[in-house]
This record gives structure tokens, C-alpha cells and sequence, in this order.
């Protein structure tokens, strides 16, 4: 089957995409097996939470990934909800990595479980793509007691559409196995693709399958036919392009091994809606400290920070400012979000707030000299613009954010935190929320 993959009597590339079954669910069944064969969710277990992972027990409701969690209670009302621990999925997904490592150098994670493995260049020393995938398989099975479906292509598009073919289903029937391992050669690319519907194909999002379905454009093998002077005129050359090559299998993107991070953020949607300005603002810090600590795990400072705000009635709004020096500190983060959050009436209700970052780069140690130090200018004091106040409390802030760093290495990531995060029950207000929306514990807070 590897010679399957090749054409025009070339070897192409040979890429897997491994994607683990119900993963996060699949972590909380092994240390709660009492659980298994019940439907079960991951996820913020509150009235304003949403489904992260779901067991293919509650598929069979209907219940899917990013659902509210209102919804998925009333399609099935049995459902165990479990907020979720991220550092264990996180523990779980580094040992996944060592097994994919083990078997080729070039892999690129996606989140936490799934990546894409180039396996071209050890075909002759480990066999055949599906005998690799099947090792996969049976390594994960036996030193992780999971399940995970592996697709194979030429190309991560194909890899990708694969795995998900490979998947189990469910329904009202119940659950089936799925295949596991699928592997789309060349010569079958083109009958793997035709009945798929175009909502299937990287970068075709609602709004542009719409815009497809209006052109009387439904699977990929009717996207195929449309000649791609057509498809530019209506979606410009760049995606219209894009859409074409596609339709045809192409894609030409390399598996990109340690692959830098392009933004790193966080965000919370609240119990109730926020409409005191303090209140919003003291999250806003919060969230710039939980950010900060994401780029400093990752080596990166940024150059560009983003606020964003949901109000009540779901209307969504996005605040951005972009600054010389590299940021990697709470509280010079949190200088730039003030700024921003004050630009915005908050008077009708904040039902989401967050905090992302972008322009990331690697420190430099000479960029935060161009300013004096005075941390005593406070944020908000308006005696210096923001740039320059976030400078300053970088600088300031660099040697004991490290030491802060280190402790919390030691003693573990509550053992210090920041006087603006301590809740009235003393404990961090970040411990009481989950990650993915507010869990049922905050609501009695």
C-alpha cells in the first residue's frame, strides 16, 4: 500500500493524521472507569458553559463539541458533566508525543490530541504507512489504555479527511466501531473526495459554503467542475483559488515540526453578565496574567495584544494595539488591556471578556532599555502614554516575574498568585472557573 500512494512513478509524500477518540473524555474514563458505558461530557459544567469532549454515548443524543451545555443537558438528560482537568490532558499529551517521536522526527501537534506525522522519509526502515499506523494504534492502546483513528495521504488535507472516516459513529442505534486506519491512495484520492460535501474542506466555513451552495455548489466533485476563472471572479483569486486546488486533493503544506505558536490568549464567559468597569478591569488583569504565563512557557514575548468583548445580546467586539517592546509580564499586559477596555461602553452587559496575543517573537534582552524605570507611574495615571508604561513595568517586572516563575516550578502554579486574582474565599479566583465556560462550583460562589 505504500507504493499506493506514490504516482506518475515518484514516491509522494506519506502523512498520518492521528486523531484521538473523545480525548478528553477517554482521560476522565481511565481514572473514573465507573463512567464508561454512560454519556458523558467535558466541559463548563455551568448555564453558560459549553461542551469541549463528548463520549459517543451522548453523540448518540446528539450532543456535540462546542454545544452549550444547556443544550446538551436537554438532549440528554442522564449526562455526567465533568468540568475537566487541562493539566492532566496536557500530562496524557506529552506522552502521546513521545509515542509519535518515536516513530519519525516531523510531527506537528494540533492542540492537545491530534497531530500530522510525515512518515515519508522511514517507510523503508519501518514498512508500510498502515502497518506504522497500526503500531501507533496498538502503542497508544498499550501504554495509554486509549483509542485514536489514524488517516493516510498524501497530503495532511487528505490525512485529515481521512481519520475522520476512520472514526466510530453514533447514533440512536448505538455506537460502531469504526475503521481506525484509512488510507487513501493516489489513484483513489479522486473517489474519496467527489461525494464529500464542501463544508468538509479546509478554510470552507459557514459563510463560505453559503456562498457555494448559492452557486449550486453542495459536494466537492460539483466544486471540481466549476472552472477556476469562476471561482476566483466570485471569491478573488487568493480563495477562489484555494478552493480549486482543494477540490482536486491539492495541498501542498509540509508538517511543520515544533511549530511556533501564532497567538496565545484567554477568555471567560461569566456566570452573569458585568457591567462595573472595576470588576471587568480586575479580570482583564487576570486573564493578562494567565497569558503572560502562557508566553513565558513558551519562550515568546508579543508584540500585539487583543481584547475581546461579547455583550448580552451575543454582539461581539474586538479591541487591538500593537506596541514596540515585547510583553511577557501580567502587569505590563495588563497596561495595554486597561487601555483598551476603557475605549469600550460596557454599560449593556459583558457576557465574555478575553485576552489574546499575537506578533510573537523570541526576547530580545536589549529592546526594553529605550525607557526609564519607574514602576511607581501606575497604570491609568495618564502621566506617560501606554507604550511607554508597559516598557517600564516590563523591565521591572522581568526578575521577579522569573522568581515568581520558579516558585510555582517547585511548589507547584497556585503556590503564588497575583493579589488581584485572590477571591473573597481567599483562594485564586482562576481555580474556581473552568476552562471552558463557568462551572456549576462558580455559580454558588
Amino acid at each position: 500500500m505504500g507504493e499506493a500512494l506514490a504516482s506518475g512513478g515518484r514516491r509522494d509524500r506519506v502523512v498520518l493524521h492521528v486523531d484521538m477518540d473523545a480525548f478528553f473524555v477517554a482521560v476522565e474514563l481511565l481514572d473514573a472507569p465507573s463512567l464508561r458505558g454512560r454519556p458523558v461530557v467535558v466541559g463548563g459544567s455551568g448555564r453558560r458553559g459549553v461542551v469541549a469532549s463528548c463520549s459517543y454515548e451522548a453523540r448518540a443524543f446528539g450532543v456535540r463539541s462546542a454545544m452549550p451545555m444547556v443544550r446538551a443537558r436537554q438532549l440528554c438528560p442522564s449526562v455526567v458533566v465533568l468540568d475537566g482537568r487541562h493539566s492532566r490532558y496536557a500530562e496524557v499529551s506529552r506522552r502521546l508525543g513521545d509515542i509519535f517521536r518515536g516513530i519519525t522526527p516531523i510531527v506537528e501537534p494540533i492542540g492537545l490530541d491530534e497531530a500530522f506525522l510525515d512518515v515519508t522519509g522511514v517507510l523503508q526502515l519501518s514498512g508500510p504507512p498502515e502497518e506504522i499506523a497500526d503500531r501507533i494504534r496498538r502503542r497508544v492502546r498499550g501504554e495509554l489504555s486509549l483509542e485514536c483513528s489514524i488517516g493516510v495521504g498524501r497530503s495532511k488535507l487528505i490525512a485529515k479527511l481521512a481519520s475522520r472516516s476512520a472514526k466510530p459513529r453514533a447514533d440512536v442505534g448505538g455506537t460502531r466501531a469504526g475503521r481506525g486506519v484509512v488510507v487513501v491512495g493516489a489513484e483513489d484520492e479522486a473517489a474519496f473526495l467527489r461525494p464529500l460535501p464542501v463544508r468538509a474542506l479546509w478554510g470552507v466555513g459557514p459563510s463560505t459554503a453559503e456562498r457555494l451552495h448559492q452557486l449550486g455548489v453542495r459536494t466537492v466533485a460539483e466544486l471540481a467542475g466549476v472552472p477556476r476563472a469562476t471561482l476566483e471572479r466570485h471569491f478573488g483569486r487568493s480563495q477562489g483559488g484555494h478552493l480549486a486546488d482543494l477540490a482536486l486533493g491539492h495541498d501542498p503544506s509540509p508538517v511543520e515540526p515544533d511549530r511556533a505558536a501564532r497567538s496565545i490568549g484567554h477568555e471567560e464567559t461569566f456566570v452573569h453578565d458585568i457591567d462595573d468597569r472595576d470588576d471587568l478591569r480586575r479580570r482583564a488583569a487576570m486573564m493578562a496574567e494567565a497569558v503572560a504565563a502562557q508566553l513565558r512557557s513558551h519562550g515568546l514575548v508579543a508584540r500585539t495584544v487583543t481584547l475581546k468583548v461579547r455583550f448580552a445580546d451575543f454582539a461581539s467586539i474586538t479591541r487591538r494595539r500593537t506596541v514596540s517592546a515585547g510583553l511577557d509580564t501580567g502587569r505590563a499586559l495588563s497596561v495595554v488591556c486597561h487601555e483598551l477596555l476603557d475605549s469600550v461602553d460596557v454599560t449593556p452587559g459583558v457576557r465574555l471578556l478575553g485576552v489574546s496575543t499575537s506578533g510573537l517573537v523570541a526576547p530580545d534582552g536589549t529592546q526594553q532599555l529605550a525607557f526609564a524605570l519607574d514602576p511607581a507611574d501606575p497604570p491609568g495615571s495618564g502621566t506617560s502614554d501606554t507604550e511607554a508604561r508597559a516598557a517600564r513595568l516590563q523591565q521591572h517586572w522581568q526578575g521577579v516575574t522569573a522568581a515568581l516563575d520558579d516558585i510555582r516550578g517547585r511548589f507547584g502554579t497556585e503556590a503564588v498568585s497575583p493579589g488581584v486574582g485572590i477571591g473573597p474565599d481567599g483562594r485564586p479566583d482562576q481555580a474556581r472557573r473552568g476552562r471552558w465556560g463557568p462551572s456549576a462550583a462558580s455559580e454558588e460562589v
